[in-house]
């Protein structure tokens, strides 16, 4: 998996809970984790000894999609999944992805749950319904900018080569994960288990919550739309 951070100081517990929740995956599994321009002296201990993370530290901010991107070349397995510093994935989250693959899917995703401040989760059911998606399907649950995002980009497991033909992360400042979401998908099939695999922590301190979001929400949800629909048509025109 590739996870970018910043370690703002009042993110570090969640970085520790997030990798603890790895290490009680029943599945092995690595991590490249991008310093986006952090110092590496800031790690907090359990993360910094684990040998199955990797760290690549930065030597300036570039932002959430361009550190993303620069981790997924780093990435050596064959499956991959892109996470957030401050959330964590539930117990078995890799095993019963993994364990739905077949030769021909490309990824396979699941349900998110929100965890809330007082440690509860509340269930996030995405539009697209689960069971088996052809190649170009998810994106169809998206008909306008302003609705609902098809799918968890965080619950996506895909092959490696398949995040890397689509182009990884999107280059937006904000909404780069809804085009890898949208890309990964056009590009092969897959499958949504009914299940939730990732846990997205609420806190005062996420993104979601800080100074312009909303303003550029929308334009780069028009972004991935269109990157995601174009991609599809023009897909469906050269196989017709």
């Amino acid at each position: 998996m590739v996870i970018a951070t910043q370690l703002c100081p009042e993110r570090l517990p969640f970085l520790e809970a997030m990798h603890a929740s790895l290490t009680r995956q029943s599945e092995p599994w690595q991590a490249v984790l991008v310093l986006d321009g952090a110092d590496p002296a800031l790690l907090p201990a359990p993360v910094a000894a684990d040998p199955r993370v990797r760290v690549l530290a930065l030597p300036r901010a570039v932002g959430a999609a361009c550190a993303r991107n620069l981790g997924l070349g780093l990435v050596e397995t064959e499956f991959v999944n892109w996470m957030d510093d401050d959330d964590i994935v539930p117990d078995g989250s890799l095993a019963v992805r993994l364990e739905a693959f077949t030769d021909e899917l490309g990824w396979v995703a699941g349900y998110s749950e929100d965890l809330l401040p007082d440690s509860s989760t509340r269930l996030w059911e995405c539009p697209v319904p689960p069971g088996y998606h052809a190649a170009g399907d998810v994106v169809t649950y998206w008909p306008r900018p302003q609705d609902t995002i098809p799918i968890g980009p965080t619950t996506i497991l895909a092959r490696t080569r398949l995040v890397r033909a689509a182009g990884g992360m999107g280059g937006l400042v904000q909404g780069e994960d809804y085009c890898a979401a949208v890309t990964t998908t056009c590009l092969a099939p897959g499958l949504l288990l009914p299940v939730p695999v990732y846990r997205y922590r609420k806190h005062a301190g996420q993104m979601t919550q800080s100074s312009g979001y909303d303003e550029l929400e929308l334009a780069a949800r028009r972004h991935a739309h269109a990157v995601g629909h174009s991609l599809r048509n023009v897909l469906a025109a050269r196989t017709a």
